[in-house]
């Protein structure tokens, strides 16, 4: 059993993690109530009733409204759709810039390039891996009209710091709260604190219908254009008072009858699915605060993280082999981890290439377009340390997990730190 498995021994975990959701009864119950009904969207793409959706649409926008407190909820068919309605409600466009962090899913980027606006990226604190604060000062420019947050893994971003920033420079403020739903920033959800927040309810998202998500916002006009935005907003908009037309090139965001109802029983589960996260990921920080050269996720006093995903830093000098063979190792033996996140946005070929609209360099080129943003690789130091040599991340502190299963982690990384000399002479 000390053999390490890389090198052949027997794996400590060799039944496989959960990665899928839980699908509970008042999901399956919806789904063949919709089913029966036979209206599978409610969705009209014209004034009147059927504008905002069907039953299940608007009971699960209510309980969103209910749960974060707050004027309007706007469902939609994925997180990606939600960033670009709001982007488009904000009437951001060609010459614009918008600050966003380089450590995030790419949608959070390329939702700005939808409008054809440009991304500007901006390094990552290195102990909550969320935007900085500091450097986002020094990113503003007079063409800058947003900032774009994203709560990464589950910990929220220093909200103050950067409200405080965006109301001096009369700037919207984007939450994306992708992998943060149920997080807490002084007292306040996460969303609720800027202009917009936006969630995901993608299939490996702590509540999911597949794919899906929603905005939420107190701004009533912000509102009306991201339902506008979501539905064929171009045949509607001549029936509102809005004069503001701005980027109301309606898109098919809808969300379907069927995807609402597996939200809504999701949903009523978010507090109970996060909370078990947080029990799971106390305990590992517990058992893992033994093993030297591991830098474990700190929970701010101010703040309520909810462990999307379970990041730790790695001291290769400390702990006498780099974060790579650690990784490799730890999935030998059967734990589902990675090295790094996704790899810094700006090192994409879009961006390294700057062309996306046709061949010839849109929106970067675009004449309204008067900046010099870089992207040449190096500009976000921490991000790159984190992607290539310290952070690791695993995703086993969810539902329905135990500390029986948190154990077979525990197990893995002692078996490895035991064995270490032998590992790093391979």
């Amino acid at each position: 059993m000390n053999k390490l498995a890389i090198l052949g021994g027997k794996k400590i975990r060799k039944k496989p993690f959960i990665s899928h959701a839980i699908i509970g009864n008042e999901e399956k119950k919806r789904i063949n109530d919709v089913l029966k009904g036979g209206m599978l969207s409610g969705f009209i793409a014209k004034a009147g009733d059927g504008f905002l959706g069907g039953r299940q649409v608007r009971e699960f926008e209510y309980l969103i409204k209910k749960y974060f407190d707050i004027k309007f909820a706007i469902s939609v068919n994925s997180a990606t759709a939600a960033l670009q309605t709001a982007i488009g409600a904000c009437g951001i466009g060609p010459g614009d810039e918008v600050i966003v962090t380089p450590y995030t899913m790419s949608a959070s980027a390329t939702s700005i390039i939808m409008s054809n606006a440009i991304p500007v990226f901006v390094d990552i604190n290195e102990e909550n891996f969320c935007i900085d604060p500091e450097k986002i000062r020094k990113a503003i420019t007079p063409r800058t009209k947003a900032i774009m947050v994203v709560h990464l893994f589950g910990h929220p971003a220093n909200m103050a710091e950067i409200m405080k920033i965006a109301r001096i420079h009369n700037l919207y403020v984007i939450e994306d709260c992708a992998q943060a739903p149920g997080a807490i920033y002084k007292r306040k959800l996460v969303g609720t604190i800027g202009d917009i927040g936006i969630f995901s309810l993608n299939q490996h998202k702590t509540i999911t219908c597949g794919e899906g998500g929603f905005a939420i916002t107190s701004d009533k006009k912000l509102a009306l254009k991201m339902q506008l935005i979501r539905n064929h907003g171009e045949v509607v908009v001549g029936d509102t008072s809005l004069n503001d037309i701005t980027n109301i090139v309606g898109f098919n965001y809808r969300m379907t009858e069927l995807e609402a109802a597996v939200s809504i029983g999701q949903f009523k589960r978010l507090d109970f699915l996060n909370k078990h996260r947080i029990n799971l990921a106390r305990y590992l920080t517990r058992k893992l605060s033994k093993f030297k050269g591991l830098i474990l996720p700190k929970e701010d006093k101010q703040s309520k993280h909810v462990y999307f995903v379970y990041p730790i830093r790695i001291k290769e000098k400390e702990i006498g082999m780099s974060r790579n063979v650690l990784v490799k190792a730890l999935q030998a033996e059967g734990i589902p981890c990675g090295a790094g996140y996704v790899r810094p946005i700006y090192h994409e070929p879009l961006y390294q290439k700057r062309i996306a609209y046709g061949k010839k360099g849109c929106p970067f080129t675009c004449s309204y377009y008067k900046g010099k943003t870089s992207y040449t690789k190096g500009i976000c130091p921490v991000t790159e340390r984190m992607h290539k040599n310290e952070l690791m991340i695993t995703s086993v502190c969810r539902y329905p997990h135990t500390k029986k299963d948190i154990d077979d982690v525990i197990g893995a990384f002692q078996k490895i730190f035991d064995n270490k000399n032998k590992l790093v002479k391979q």
